[in-house]
């Protein structure tokens, strides 16, 4: 789909499908928004079941070579496993970026400044975030993805400790 860059590039391909995840989820909800939206995707259908199964589906169309839509949202393992892309949204029906915000109760910074520091400090991008969530994806405990990330990162966690 190597023409294809913009959601209002989309003409048949898929089958003129959407595969999404659980009902109700806030990417399958914007799929169903943006099929009402999009003129050129009025005989689109947005097919609903979960997230392992639109996983499944897509390995299944990369591997055989074919066309696939899904909902995708960063962060997410699978932009690490796949070769994907976004498509841009004109209409911006998928909403824009978000932000990721640290907070801390009042006097922290006076209780434990080491905490605070840290705390202040903090920050990663996505595709740190995708690598955790790729691991933990592979049954790995928590502990021990952060563990593989901090040691993978070290320079990047000392210094939020500065």
């Amino acid at each position: 789909m190597e023409d294809i860059n913009s959601i209002t590039d989309l003409t048949d391909e898929n089958d003129s499908t959407i595969t999404a995840i659980e009902p109700g989820a806030g990417v399958t909800n914007s799929a169903q928004n943006a099929v009402k939206e999009y003129d050129n995707l009025s005989d689109w259908e947005v097919s609903v079941s979960s997230t392992g199964a639109m996983i499944a589906e897509l390995d299944q169309a990369i591997n055989n070579e074919e066309d696939i839509v899904v909902v995708g949202w960063k962060p997410h393992w699978m932009f690490m496993d796949y070769d994907l892309k976004m498509l841009d949204d004109p209409e911006n029906v998928f909403g824009g970026y978000e932000e990721i915000h640290s907070y801390a109760r009042e006097g922290l910074k006076e209780d434990n400044p080491e905490a605070y520091k840290i705390i202040d400090n903090f920050y990663w991008e996505v595709e740190d975030m995708s690598s955790v969530m790729e691991e933990l994806a592979t049954d790995v405990e928590p502990e021990e993805a952060a563990d593989n990330w901090i040691e993978a990162n070290r320079e990047t966690v000392d210094g939020w400790l500065e």
